[in-house]
C-alpha cells in the first residue's frame, strides 16, 4: 500500500499554536528508522530545530502478533501513554533522554496524539563506535552509569510502568518460554529450515527453562537498547531514544540484548551482576524472536525489507546451531 506521510502544510497549525503564529515552519524531514511511530525533524525559521513523534496507524509498519503470550509485558509497547510514563520513570532515574516539550493524547490538528521533543542532533553512538571510537568513550561510559542507575530501580511485579502485567504474576520465565515457543511457530510457517528442527528447538527452550530458578524482584530496563537508540549531543551526552517499552523485568532480558546489539564493546558498560543460567535462556528466546519480528516485518511495505532479511537469516542460522 502506498502510505501517506505528513506535509509541512499539515503542521501549519500545530507550529502556530506551540511556538506562535509569527513562526514559521520551513522544512520537514522524515527521519528514517521508525516503525511503530512516525519521526519526523521540524525546522523552523530561526533555525530553531525540534522533534516530532506522531503515533498513528499509518506510521506503524508492523503487522498483529500472530499469538498473544498471557502476561507478556513486551507485546505492542507502543503510545503516547507509555511514552509519557516513561519518560517521567527514566527522569527520574537520572537518565538522559531528550526533553519533553509537548505531549499531545488528542490533537487538534492531527488525528493522532504526539509530542514535540528536543532535538538532541544527528549523531548516534553506534555511529560514534564504527567510526570514531575516542569520542565514543565518554558517552558509552555514561551509557553504563544510566543503565546501572536503571538496573537498581526495582520492583516486586513485574510490567509495564502502568501496572503489574496480569493479575497472578507467573513466572517471569515462564512468559519468556511461552513467547520463545510462539515464535518458533510463527517462524516455521515462514522458513522450511525451522520446520524441520521444530520439535529440537521447542526441547532446547525447556531445557534452559528447567535450569532457571526462582524469583521475584525485577528492575528497570528499556527493552531494546542497542546503539543505534543511543544519541550522543554534541556536548557528549548519551540520551536515551524509543523508551516506550521500558518495563519492570528480569534484567538478564536486558542484558541478553545489550551483549548481542553492542559485542565486543559490551564490557565497557560495566553490567550488574547477572544470573548466567536465566541469560542464557533469555539470549536465545531472543535468537527465535529476532527470526520471527524480521520475517514478519518484512512481508510489509517496511522500507528496510533487506536489513530485515539479513537479520533473521543470521538468527535461523544461530537458532539452529545450537541444536545440532
Amino acid at each position: 500500500m502506498m502510505r501517506e506521510f505528513l506535509r509541512v502544510e499539515d503542521l501549519r497549525g500545530l507550529v502556530a499554536a506551540q511556538f506562535g503564529s509569527d513562526r514559521r515552519l520551513v522544512a520537514l524531514d522524515r527521519v528514517t528508522g521508525g516503525s511503530k511511530k512516525g519521526v519526523y525533524r521540524l525546522r523552523l525559521d530561526d533555525g530553531q530545530a525540534v522533534i516530532l513523534y506522531v503515533w498513528a496507524a499509518g506510521e506503524n509498519y508492523w503487522p498483529p502478533s500472530p499469538s498473544a503470550v498471557p502476561d507478556d509485558p513486551f507485546t505492542d509497547a507502543s503510545g503516547a501513554e507509555l511514552f509519557a510514563a516513561a519518560h517521567a520513570a527514566l527522569t527520574g532515574a537520572g537518565v538522559r533522554v531528550p526533553h519533553l516539550l509537548v505531549l499531545d493524547r488528542s490533537c487538534d490538528h492531527l488525528d493522532a496524539d504526539l509530542a514535540l521533543i528536543e532535538d538532541v542532533g544527528e549523531v548516534r553512538l553506534e555511529t560514534l563506535l564504527r567510526d570514531d571510537r575516542a569520542a565514543a568513550a565518554a558517552p558509552l561510559e555514561a551509557l553504563g552509569d544510566a543503565l546501572r542507575r536503571m538496573h537498581t530501580t526495582t520492583s516486586s511485579w513485574y510490567g509495564r510502568l502502568l501496572g503489574p502485567t496480569g493479575s497472578g504474576q507467573r513466572p517471569a520465565e515462564d512468559v519468556i518460554v511461552d513467547r520463545a515457543l510462539a515464535h518458533l511457530d510463527a517462524a516455521t510457517a515462514l522458513d522450511g529450515r525451522l520446520s524441520s528442527h521444530r520439535d529440537r528447538v521447542a526441547a532446547h527452550v525447556r531445557a534452559l527453562r528447567g535450569a532457571v530458578t526462582a524469583r521475584q524482584s525485577y528492575t528497570l530496563i528499556h527493552g531494546e537498547l542497542g546503539p543505534d537508540h543511543v544519541f550522543v549531543t554534541p556536548a557528549g551526552e548519551a540520551v536515551v531514544i524509543d523508551i516506550e517499552g521500558l518495563t519492570f523485568f528480569d534484567v538478564e532480558w536486558e542484558h541478553a540484548f545489550l551483549r548481542l546489539r553492542f559485542g565486543d564493546d559490551y564490557p565497557a558498560l560495566r553490567p550488574v551482576e547477572l544470573d548466567p543460567r536465566r541469560l542464557r535462556l533469555y539470549e536465545y528466546a531472543q535468537t527465535l524472536s529476532l527470526v520471527e519480528g524480521p520475517l514478519r516485518i518484512a512481508a510489509t511495505d517496511f522500507p528496510g525489507r533487506d536489513f530485515m532479511l539479513d537479520l533473521a537469516e543470521r538468527n535461523i542460522v544461530k537458532a539452529l546451531a545450537a541444536v545440532q
